[in-house]
């Protein structure tokens, strides 16, 4: 039982890595996925696969390698020269991931909460800057706790949309995208968020190194992030095209459930940023301390402040314009994790 519960604190923090401002806001669904019509499904059970086989093999490499930093896992696929390259490479988009996350919640702030972007930004600098403080426990107990929260309520609305008129859009909706972006979409979206998650992952993997435990929080996480991509799109399909007017379109759906839905909804949205934005920062700055002879805590301010001034740009523009140039950058990675023969990941014992 100890076991499983492990496995579980790792399955909720590979999903609350992977649902951040983008996926929690419902943005990076209508993205990757339901722009797309009747597609949407096939793909996301592309990237559910992705997100098992991929998930599981780099911690089972972190595990079995004794990696301390994504930079390790880096060296190991491409070589230390250009391993090297590709972790500077890696430290540019994730300072760029944590300014979009920064700026979801200033959005929640604004358009759900009455109070300025600005409040949102600063707020959430805040709260992250204590909580860093604490390490690796913190983030596994964060995320043991909002996770399963956000699933709870992520079914509330898909049971509220399937009692409604076109609850089956999903199935039939059309779309003037090209079959090549469809197909493509996938593997952006989970080479994006898997290169982004080795920064929690290959640290988890390490401290944890039990191939059972990990193995099995792979399976568990992997398939909870496509079951929630999929509660997504359907919610979101049944409300396109109108839905793409806001920021924050799920929170724009638990509206009309009722106020203390929304309201609580809103807050687990706030809370998956928050816990994907302590997580990445918390990779970041193991990777910087590696570089850099400066405190944890300078070096926390310091991607705080960056985060900051990049946040300004807006959430719905950072969002749109970085996350699929990530994730053509990351296909690169991600073909030679997959290609990788130091460990083949088996089904969960």
């Amino acid at each position: 039982m100890k076991r499983w519960g492990r496995s579980l604190q790792i399955a909720f923090t590979f999903i609350g890595t992977v649902v951040g401002a983008g996926f929690a806001t419902g943005r990076e669904v209508m993205q990757f996925f339901t722009r797309f019509g009747h597609w949407g499904g096939l793909m996301i059970a592309a990237s559910t696969i992705l997100f098992v086989w991929l998930g599981a093999k780099m911690m089972l490499l972190a595990a079995d390698l004794k990696m301390r930093s994504y930079e390790d896992l880096n060296k190991h696929l491409f070589g230390d020269r250009m391993g090297t390259w590709v972790s500077h490479l890696m430290l540019i988009v994730l300072l760029g991931v944590n300014a979009v996350m920064l700026a979801g919640a200033g959005s929640i702030f604004s358009e759900h909460l009455s109070l300025s972007y600005q409040t949102g930004l600063l707020f959430t600098m805040f709260v992250c800057f204590l909580l860093l403080r604490k390490g690796m426990n913190a983030i596994l107990t964060v995320n043991t706790i909002v996770v399963p929260v956000m699933i709870a309520f992520t079914a509330v609305l898909v049971v509220h949309t399937l009692q409604a008129p076109g609850s089956d859009r999903w199935l039939s909706l059309e779309t003037d995208q090209s079959p090549w972006a469809a197909w493509m979409s996938p593997f952006l979206y989970a080479a994006f968020n898997l290169s982004m998650a080795q920064a929690v992952l290959v640290p988890l993997g390490a401290s944890v190194a039990d191939p059972v435990v990990l193995r099995r929080g792979a399976w568990l996480g992997g398939l909870g992030i496509g079951a929630m991509l999929l509660a997504g799109h359907v919610t979101l399909s049944s409300r396109m095209p109108g839905v793409q007017q806001f920021d924050i379109p799920m929170g724009g759906i638990a509206r009309e459930v009722g106020p203390w839905v929304h309201y609580i909804y809103v807050f687990l949205i706030f809370m998956e940023i928050f816990t994907t934005l302590v997580a990445d920062i918390y990779g970041l700055t193991l990777q910087l301390q590696e570089r850099l002879n400066v405190s944890k805590a300078w070096l926390t301010f310091g991607v705080l402040m960056f985060c900051f001034a990049a946040g300004q740009f807006g959430f719905g523009p950072l969002l749109s314009t970085l996350y699929p140039l990530f994730g053509m950058l990351s296909l690169g990675w991600m073909l030679l994790i997959g290609r990788d023969r130091k460990l083949r990941p088996r089904s969960p014992s």
